[in-house]
């Protein structure tokens, strides 16, 4: 076999990766480093050079876009006898185990997977049980609460009690959530996972049975995985697998979702002899922009360290642009926009980053007003559309009759003269009985009980409508499935009247549904289901895990907005980062810790690392707050960055000094103060840092210093024996 083939265009540090031995490895890859393609590149050398069977190879991505770019590219290397082998996120490969074993799991063969409205759904049943007020304990927060344990890996028996009634009362719908879901027999996103390791661990005997089985476990993006994740990752590893992970833990930025970057840190701990190797040749970033990033994040103490450099020229430095007010800084971005498109540069490979979605408002105006076409990145996606949400609730239907959240979420979808009394009034049977909704209706609408009640006949009329569905697919191919029972259900004929400007879009979607039921191509490792509907059982499956996030790339005549939490993954040719304020970035929230703080650090530098060649940071000096413009300082993060680094976007922006680098720009707002704000002190005991504010005047004035070491703190001027530091 040609070896060379699989090494050809690798960097030598990328080659080491792909080719180490046997044993534990982590790869800590840089922003732009090819991480994608020594993932694939190292599933083919195993598979190519070392007889490794593709059907003993386990990866996982967290998207099902970067699993579908991977499973591609591997099948290009070794051809179709990799299609064997196990690629997909993490609740995917947790369905297919489940699938499997779904009784021994404590699922029904047929179980359903709750998506997030489904989940609320279900949640908010529960509240209403309880006669709770959804105002004191809403939907959203009992969800967010129960997903944020299940992440950290608690079921709700491990849960400590609560010190306040809120939490022991969101303990205990924790509690009643996982009863219900197991009188369902139904699963969400966490819940695959925590079935799958609780099943491993109830049966040691198939657990080593999967051990055995793969013996190549990868895992992308490492750096993001939840707690959750990671006890299923190493219960699946053991002792004697060989888990090849990659990651970057200066781009770790989903921590407010669960993602925990000191499993990147521990893991060289966790699995003894690992061996870590360091990708920092960048393939994106010019120079100039990648010194920025690696001035910044080296401010970071809790990191392993790499200094990412790149072949390529070292191009023009960032741009430093201070605005009067967010107005300017909005026209400012706009201006630089103009002048690059003039140029020839397209639209597409322009992107305006922000911290808080709330930034845009004014930037989008300002494009409006110079006729841009920009696109607003993540938008709704295909799966999580309401047409197709509602199609697929009348398909889990035709598989599961009895399925509460997909029979309330059609109840009255299309209009059928069923309101929201008859609903409680199905409902309350339901709770009183122990019944599904549907059994309950059937029970309310017999015509011997309420013949003269006109909603018990619209419910006979729904639930007739749901029988002759079931009959009329049965002898349908999936895709003809698919298609009569939007025909039957009316959909199409409801959308246009409800919303006829957006009837054509919602009805497009409809018949691409139907042509991903006709593409559809069951797993050949997963055991069919013996059930009347098992093809369409199994699509069902593959559409709920479709769900996940993933993102899709712009148009090439828009400018791109997003997010710096949107932008991972991305990269663009001009990108601006906007908002550069203590307080927006970083956040606020995030300075009260440590961890926090850390945090926002990687988020600019991920943004930072998104650049290709041109680069501009922005900020203003004052900005609209709940109607009134507020002072604000420049991001500690600016002052993070050499200024010799960057370059002065505007004339009267003064060239910075190493030892003073703002004061400058910042009146002293009490004559008879001995400092200024901004100017760099020194205390005795916290060392030097920087004025942000002060209150008062004269001696007995209180100073707020932020220090390097210790944070910010406010001192009493009198009191604090700072030395103020030369300008």
């Amino acid at each position: 076999m040609n070896t060379n083939r699989l090494l050809a265009n690798l960097n030598p540090e990328q080659r080491e990766a792909v080719t180490l031995p046997t044993g534990p490895a982590l790869v800590l890859a840089g922003a732009g480093s090819g991480k994608t393609r020594v993932l694939v590149h190292r599933i083919a050398w195993r598979i190519e050079t070392e007889d490794t069977p593709p059907q003993s190879v386990l990866a996982v991505t967290f998207t099902n876009k970067a699993a579908r770019e991977m499973r591609a590219r591997v099948l290009t290397l070794v051809g179709p006898r990799a299609q064997s082998m196990w690629l997909g996120t993490f609740h995917s490969m947790a369905y297919r185990i489940l699938s499997r074993h779904a009784r021994e799991a404590g699922l029904r063969p047929d179980f359903t997977i709750l998506d997030e409205d489904d989940q609320r759904r279900l949640i908010r049943q529960l509240i209403r049980e309880r006669q709770w007020d959804e105002r004191e304990f809403p939907p959203a927060l009992a969800q967010w609460y129960i997903n944020q344990k299940k992440d950290a890996g608690m079921r709700a028996s491990q849960v400590p009690d609560g010190v306040g009634r809120e939490d022991r009362a969101l303990r205990d719908l924790y509690q009643g959530y996982e009863m219900k879901l197991r009188s369902l027999g139904a699963a969400d996103f966490a819940e695959l996972l925590f079935c799958c390791h609780d099943l491993w661990q109830k049966q040691p005997a198939l657990l080593e049975s999967y051990q055995a089985r793969f013996r190549e476990i990868l895992v992308d993006e490492f750096q993001d995985t939840n707690t959750l994740q990671y006890l299923w990752f190493r219960t699946l590893t053991g002792t004697s697998g060989n888990p090849f992970v990659v990651g970057d833990d200066d781009q770790a930025i989903y921590g407010w979702r669960g993602g925990r970057v000191e499993h990147v840190l521990r893991f060289p701990k966790d699995f003894e002899g690992t061996r870590v190797i360091r990708l920092e040749q960048n393939y994106r970033s010019s120079g100039a922009i990648l010194s920025a990033a690696n001035a910044l994040i080296a401010h970071n103490p809790s990191r392993l360290g790499k200094t990412l450099w790149t072949a390529s020229e070292t191009g023009e430095r960032p741009v430093y642009f201070t605005a009067d007010d967010e107005l300017e800084e909005a026209d400012y971005i706009v201006t630089r926009i103009q002048q690059a498109l003039s140029g020839g540069q397209p639209a597409g490979t322009i992107a305006i980053l922000y911290r808080s979605n709330a930034q845009s408002r004014v930037i989008e105006e300002s494009l409006v007003r110079h006729e841009i076409a920009y696109r607003i990145y993540g938008g709704v996606r295909f799966f999580e559309r309401s047409e197709i949400k509602d199609t697929l609730a009348y398909l889990r239907l035709m598989t599961d009759p009895e399925n509460d959240s997909a029979f309330e979420r059609v109840f009255n979808v299309p209009t059928r003269g069923l309101g929201d009394r008859t609903f409680e009034r199905v409902r309350e049977h339901a709770r009183q009985e122990g019944r599904s909704l549907a059994a309950s209706a059937l029970a309310i609408a017999q015509p011997k009980a309420v013949s003269a009640d006109r909603s018990a006949r619209a419910l006979r009329g729904f639930l007739e409508l749901l029988a002759d569905m079931r009959e009329a697919i049965r002898p349908l191919n999936l895709a003809g499935q698919v298609e009569r029972v939007i025909a039957l259900s009316r959909l199409a004929e409801f959308y246009q009247t409800d919303d006829p400007l957006r009837a054509e879009t919602r009805i497009e979607s409809l018949a691409e549904l139907v042509n991903a039921a006709a593409g559809y191509e069951p797993d050949p490792e997963m055991e069919s289901t013996p059930a009347e509907f098992s093809g369409l059982m199994a699509f069902l499956g593959q559409m709920a895990l479709a769900t996940e996030p993933e993102s899709r790339p712009g148009k090439s005549d828009e400018i791109q907005l997003m997010s710096l939490h949107a932008a991972k993954g991305l990269e663009f040719h001009t990108v601006f980062i906007t908002g550069l304020e203590e307080g927006l970035l970083p956040h606020s929230r995030a300075t009260e810790t440590a961890g926090g703080l850390e945090e926002e650090r990687r988020l600019f530098y991920v943004g930072i690392t998104r650049a290709e060649r041109q680069l501009y940071l922005t900020r203003a000096r004052r900005r609209r707050l709940h109607g009134h413009y507020i002072d604000t300082l420049p991001s500690r993060f600016l002052l993070e960055i050499p200024a010799d680094q960057l370059e002065s976007g505007e004339p009267r922006i003064v060239t910075r000094t190493a030892r003073s680098r703002v004061q400058h720009r910042f009146p002293n707002t009490d004559p008879g103060l001995p400092v200024t704000i901004g100017q760099r002190v020194r205390h005795p005991r916290f060392g030097e840092g920087v004025v942000l504010s002060h209150e008062g005047s004269g001696d007995h004035c209180r100073i707020h210093v932020r220090f390097e070491g210790s944070g910010a703190k406010w001192l009493l001027w009198d009191q604090a024996h700072l030395e103020t530091l030369e300008s």
